[in-house]
């Protein structure tokens, strides 16, 4: 069977930077599941999907645009530190903020006394990817997988519908 949008796709991957640094990986772990065409995975690692073949191995670069989109000066904002009042703020950690655009992950970047930066943008954001993929099995969505937009395993997906 060949992948395509609507596949449910078992896979093993290793993600890393162009220089090599490795971000993530299944290597030693179960092998990842997934029902294309759901956004689950970033838009140019579905696109190099399709087409491919169970036992498929294959290495893929992705740009920005694909991956995490490109980084938006914009999103990194300096903030009273009052607005965290009650709350350590240390370097790394994340909130959810209410924007004009609706809830929106930051991350802390920097802390003085009186001001915390923080940055909207995702982690990934303008970092081409490189991904090495081996494709362990390949099936068909159930009908009720693609209507709930999900992967349902043989105990069945873990919630009521």
């Amino acid at each position: 069977m060949t992948i395509t949008s609507d596949s449910v796709v078992t896979l093993h991957y290793t993600v890393s930077t162009e220089d090599g640094t490795t971000l993530d990986s299944s290597e030693g772990k179960e092998p990842l599941v997934v029902l294309l065409g759901q956004r689950f995975l970033i838009e140019g690692l579905e696109d190099a999907l399709i087409g491919k073949d169970k036992d498929d191995s294959f290495n893929v670069s992705i740009e920005p645009e694909k991956a995490y989109g490109e980084r938006v000066d914009e999103l990194v904002q300096t903030v009273p530190r009052s607005m965290f009042e009650g709350t350590e703020v240390e370097v790394g950690m994340s909130f959810r903020a209410t924007t004009p655009q609706g809830e929106q992950s930051v991350i802390i970047i920097e802390t003085s006394d009186e001001e915390v930066v923080v940055d909207g943008n995702h982690p990934l954001a303008g970092i081409p990817l490189t991904f090495d993929v081996n494709v362990v099995d390949i099936r068909e969505a159930t009908e009720q997988e693609r209507e709930h937009g999900h992967v349902h395993g043989p105990q069945g997906c873990g919630h009521d519908h």
